[in-house]
């Protein structure tokens, strides 16, 4: 990506095709194509920081509203054992199911490349 700084009121742009940096700043120093979004980035990242902040003093003060009891009403070890039983089963088909895929996307990456192979020689 290149860097949007102009170098004067009508001169060029800086052009530097070097990489901008976290800031949005390129070689140039100055600032880049990034650096006129960082104040929506720094208001986006302050407002989920306070509702986080905010959300964490109010969510235990809640839960002891009602003696601990949560919406589950008085939970007993059967209902936590089955519940632990369902995660256990929720990641255990995660990940077949999701091996499976990346054997598809392999598979069909191997194609890909051996029909390019086949093609170009």
């Amino acid at each position: 990506m290149r860097c949007s700084f102009r170098r004067g009121s009508a001169g060029p742009n800086c052009g530097s095709r070097r990489r901008l940096l976290v800031s949005g700043r390129c070689g140039c120093g100055r600032s880049g194509v990034f650096g006129k979004f960082s104040g929506v980035n720094r208001v986006r990242n302050s407002l989920v920081a306070v509702l986080t902040f905010l959300f964490a003093l109010i969510a235990p003060a809640a839960a002891m509203a009602a003696d601990g009891v949560g919406t589950a009403g008085r939970v007993d070890d059967r209902y936590i054992t089955f519940f632990c039983f369902g995660v256990i089963a929720f990641f255990a088909i995660l990940v077949t199911v999701l091996s499976l895929i990346q054997g598809r996307l392999d598979a069909k990456k191997d194609q890909r490349r051996h029909d390019l192979d086949r093609f170009n020689s």
